[in-house]
């Protein structure tokens, strides 16, 4: 069944989405035919995810995949998206070292056309980055 969509998908139609209950599917992508292909089904949301380490590139863990690996993947699954939102994992040492290199990081997965990136941990340090990013309008596109 194809999905018509007018308007692309924003964190605020996912905040809204979840207020109403509204199930939100979302999967992963790593290339512009497979997000093309997610896009046009009616995904909500495609992930470009951290495991493109191991799915993709044959590396051993997630540990493995760099920023610019990550970067040059996102770049193509953009590219195929007119309406899901595209969420960017930012991998291991991109964001935990310091948080100018997190909103850094974060600021070049937008700058490919990304919609929102995607960190986890909840210590102290990482509450406080995401904090930031909120502030200067990163995590709310």
């Amino acid at each position: 069944m194809l999905v018509l969509r007018y308007m692309p998908i924003t964190t605020h139609t996912i905040k809204q989405y979840k207020m109403q209950r509204r199930k939100i599917v979302a999967l992963t992508a790593y290339d512009y035919s497979t997000a093309k292909m997610l896009d046009a089904s009616g995904v909500d949301l495609i992930l470009v995810g951290d495991s493109l380490a191991q799915v993709a590139l044959g590396l051993e863990s997630t540990l493995q995949v760099t920023m610019d690996e990550m970067l040059h993947h996102a770049k193509a699954v953009v590219r195929g998206v007119k309406h899901a939102l595209v969420v960017v994992d930012l991998p291991f040492l991109s964001y935990q070292v310091s948080q100018e290199k997190a909103i850094y990081n974060a600021g070049k997965c937008l700058q490919i056309g990304a919609k929102a990136v995607k960190l986890e941990g909840s210590s102290p340090d990482i509450l406080k980055t995401v904090e930031k990013m909120v502030q200067i309008g990163i995590l709310s596109q």
